[in-house]
């Protein structure tokens, strides 16, 4: 009985506190009609304070994640007077930080990438079982959520989402 307790204030204990001054709890930030759509209403106290740790976590994660972003950006542009060779190494990171490299010669010799659509984000936005979002610069028309996709290169850096080899391409762009 007492194990529930143990384990929610192991939980707290690993948070920061500013993370948790941060998070107001999940009952305050949902109305209390998503609340009861959702089930939430069922769940114990302990089950949703491992709910709001596990939140508190992620926002803790995700802002020293952008805090290292914007300490550390990679620059995109040479220092004045550097020598080509490092100007073209400066380049070929800040493709890398997207995690894609800046492609050379003829688009159509970049591999395609294969993946499984894990989530939909948005109207038009969705998530990969490889950690990468990727946005439609267009409507997307398929229902994307566990299919195997692909995704290719095409001219001037753009990208082309397809669903089979003989489906219609739809431009996308990768957001993470």
């Amino acid at each position: 009985m007492h194990s529930p307790r143990l384990l929610f204030l192991a939980l707290l204990a690993a948070v920061p506190v500013a993370a948790q001054d941060a998070f107001p709890g999940l009952q305050k930030v949902l109305t209390a009609e998503e609340w009861k759509r959702a089930g939430l209403e069922r769940l114990t106290p302990d089950q949703i304070g491992v709910i709001d740790a596990a939140l508190i976590r992620h926002q803790a994660a995700e802002r020293k994640r952008l805090l290292a972003i914007v300490e550390n950006p990679v620059p995109t542009e040479p220092p004045p007077g550097a020598n080509p060779a490092e100007s073209a190494a400066l380049r070929s990171r800040y493709w890398e930080s997207f995690g894609l490299e800046k492609i050379r010669g003829d688009w159509r010799e970049a591999p395609p990438m294969k993946a499984r659509v894990t989530s939909w984000q948005g109207a038009n936005r969705f998530a990969l079982d490889t950690g990468q979002v990727w946005e439609g610069l267009e409507p997307i028309p398929f229902d994307l959520l566990g299919q195997e996709i692909t995704i290719e290169a095409r001219p001037l850096n753009n990208f082309a989402l397809k669903v089979g080899d003989n489906a219609l391409a739809v431009r996308v762009r990768r957001l993470r």
